[in-house]
């Protein structure tokens, strides 16, 4: 596959990845590669990575624990710790392997070290190949609030290597397939269609487009201002849902991508109360996201609880809640304004 041209790094794809990191290792000279993993990671792609690297720079491993949970700044503190220990300096190099949680702290972490150390991310699940590892954005949580803390900076590279694929459990992997259905709905229906008609073995190319599309549009406004909010689509609601499960001492933790299934399916019914997007479009992405991902019975109970957490959402602008909503497919609206009923309407739509 080519190389996507980012603004300031390449997107590799499979083995050229490893060359190009190889030649970056010889020309930078870094004096330490520190390689950032979780429990997961370090046994099962770490492995899989080493035996494709060839260096004789000093690796140090730093492991941190695997979850949205521990996506925070004592852990930030915890890696910091640990490139110190190490003898980390400016000239060191942070490797991220790992899922969204690994890429977007990592990249904070070496960000911020030493005001900043050169980092490069290997997303190793479906989500992290297709959102989170590119477009800049690093960052962790604030309690249970997602990413309020972070910022944006840039990586060396980008690889990706669907051998990471391997080691994830069927929920993971589905869970990736939330952002790419985003991506078609608000970009490329043709995309769309294909997760429809979705073969394993044709998981590369729905990758590669829907990398495609996130840095096209990242291009256009790398620092969300206007048009880069449209990838905000089905996250307003979907992140104070994930919120949510994510505090709740009695619920199991939904995956992102299970959260952002259920943001996409309520705010196409909004779309349609305010934006007439057509009712069988509404149905169309509640039967095709229902065919993918679990369904979720919300209780009604919860529905304060869950909009509560929506006032802390990032792209809200003077106490005000601002939804991305659909005219049509490939066709949006940015800052939209949602009155209190109509979400909980909406949640009710997901119910039924």
């Amino acid at each position: 596959m080519q190389t996507i041209k980012a603004a300031t790094y390449p997107i590799h794809f499979q083995q050229k990845g490893y060359q190009e990191l190889e030649k970056l290792l010889s020309e930078k000279k870094y004096s330490t590669l520190f390689i950032l993993v979780d429990e997961n990671t370090k046994e099962h792609c770490y492995p899989r990575f080493l035996a494709k690297l060839n260096t004789l720079l000093s690796i140090k491993i730093i492991e941190i624990e695997s979850g949205e949970i521990h996506k925070n700044l004592k852990t930030c503190v915890s890696v910091w710790n640990s490139i110190t220990d190490f003898g980390g300096d400016r000239k060191s190099l942070l490797i991220t392997l790992g899922g969204g949680v690994i890429t977007d702290l990592g990249g904070f972490v070496a960000s911020c070290f030493k005001r900043g150390i050169d980092f490069i991310n290997i997303p190793t699940t479906l989500l992290s190949m297709v959102d989170a590892s590119v477009g800049g954005k690093t960052g962790v949580d604030l309690g249970v609030l997602k990413n309020q803390i972070g910022l944006f900076a840039n990586p060396q590279m980008v690889i990706i290597d669907d051998v990471y694929l391997d080691t994830l459990a069927a929920r993971e992997l589905t869970s990736g397939m939330a952002e790419i259905i985003k991506h078609g709905l608000i970009y490329d229906t043709k995309l769309f269609n294909q997760v429809k008609e979705f073969k394993k073995q044709y998981i590369n190319n729905l990758i590669y487009r829907s990398i495609e599309i996130k840095n096209e549009v990242v291009l256009q406004d790398p620092k969300e201002k206007s048009l880069r909010k449209i990838l905000n689509y089905g996250h307003t609601l979907g992140h104070a849902i994930e919120s949510f499960y994510l505090e709740s001492d009695e619920k199991e933790n939904l995956t992102h991508g299970e959260a952002i299934s259920i943001g996409m399916i309520c705010e196409s019914y909004i779309s349609n109360k305010l934006l007439n997007f057509s009712t069988n479009k509404v149905t169309e992405i509640k039967e095709t996201i229902l065919s993918i991902f679990p369904k979720i019975t919300l209780q009604e109970s919860d529905f304060l609880a869950i909009l509560d957490l929506l006032k802390h959402d990032k792209k809200n602008l003077s106490g005000d809640v601002n939804f991305v909503l659909l005219y049509d497919f490939e066709d949006y609206k940015i800052d939209c304004k949602v009155s209190q009923e109509l979400i909980i309407a909406s949640l009710i739509y997901y119910n039924s």
